[in-house]
């Protein structure tokens, strides 16, 4: 089954591309090439991450980020460039404390008390909401916007799938205790963009039970919450070695032996009964495994959001193979 694809136009206006995943579907991976995507089309992308793992330094093989945004890349040919940002909320609180209350120097201070850390440490959803709120101050960004780089789009490496909602919607939560205020007004201006067409929360998932499973509840709660969902990619997919036919015969243990021993020994190959036997047991193997995946292909078609697939790669992933994975995802229609 091919893969499905959006039509270009459908995420024209999104500025900020969340990309959450169950752990081990490679969310990291899958932000990192579609920042180099949305690059190739020629825009300014800013790729962040808020989980403090330094997953994009080493993707990209750069040193550690700061809480700064620096540039690890560029688009193919006359591309865009890549700039990334490792946000942490200690930094982004004094940010806060500096920008709407001028707290300069005295919020350093209370830093130096240990404040800060308290407050993101114990204080429920204080952390998360640094975290979105420093993502929205680079969304919300405009040319008119003095010594601050306008972003074209925002790549947002977010906590895994399920936590997402609740990670997404901490503003709401935080607007419902605070009635008045500034603190009332962030908030709603934050979970404003996150529930606007700016928006969309991309899923990652394999083709696996648990991963696709995850992935159809984190949809539910997603749209429950009134956030916006965006495609479905599915990573790490294996070639189809076998036609459909194929398949069948191997799956029925009905794979023609006099024919793979014939080739083998045209090839030049040991034909024993031993070498074939093995043959035949992957075979049947591989067979097994792509009727299950074609099983999760089924379920992820009824999750009613656009799906695209990137492959595995065979030598794993380096800058080249972020490279290759972007390519897929301009191909299919994603950037």
């Amino acid at each position: 089954m091919a893969a499905q694809s959006a039509n270009p136009s459908d995420w024209d206006d999104v500025r900020l591309h969340v990309v959450t995943g169950k752990g081990g579907t490679g969310k990291t991976t899958v932000a990192a090439s579609l920042a180099l995507a949305l690059a190739a089309t020629g825009k300014t992308v800013l790729l962040c991450e808020v989980e403090g793992r330094q997953g994009i330094a080493q993707l990209f093989d750069v040193p550690p980020l700061p809480y700064q945004e620096r540039r690890i890349a560029s688009g193919p040919q006359d591309g865009g460039d890549v700039y990334a940002l490792a946000i942490d909320p200690e930094s982004a609180l004094l940010e806060y404390l500096a920008m709407y209350y001028r707290l300069g120097r005295a919020g350093k201070a209370l830093d130096r008390f240990g404040v800060i850390d308290f407050a993101t440490t114990v204080a429920p959803g204080v952390r998360d909401v640094l975290l979105t709120g420093k993502v929205y101050e680079a969304v919300n960004r405009n040319r008119r916007s003095k010594h601050a780089r306008h972003y074209d789009a925002v790549v947002l490496d977010a906590p895994p799938t399920g936590r997402i909602s609740q990670f997404l919607n901490v503003n709401n939560e935080l607007a419902g205790l605070a009635k008045v205020g500034p603190i009332r007004t962030q908030a709603d201006t934050v979970t404003t963009l996150l529930r606007s067409p700016r928006t969309a929360v991309h899923l990652v998932t394999v083709l696996e039970d648990m991963p696709v499973q995850e992935t159809a509840d984190g949809i539910d709660e997603l749209r429950a919450a009134q956030l916006p969902v965006g495609g479905v990619i599915v990573n790490l997919v294996r070639s189809n070695a076998l036609d459909d036919q194929a398949r069948d015969r191997a799956l029925s243990g009905d794979l023609p032996r006099e024919l793979i021993e014939a080739d083998l020994v045209a090839a030049g190959v040991d034909s024993s009964r031993q070498v074939v036997d093995g043959l035949l047991s992957e075979g049947r193997e591989h067979a097994e495994r792509r009727a299950l995946e074609d099983e999760q292909r089924k379920r992820i078609g009824k999750l009613d959001a656009p799906v695209y697939e990137l492959p595995r790669l065979p030598d794993g992933i380096d800058l080249g193979g972020l490279y290759e994975l972007a390519a897929e995802l301009c191909e299919q229609g994603m950037a």
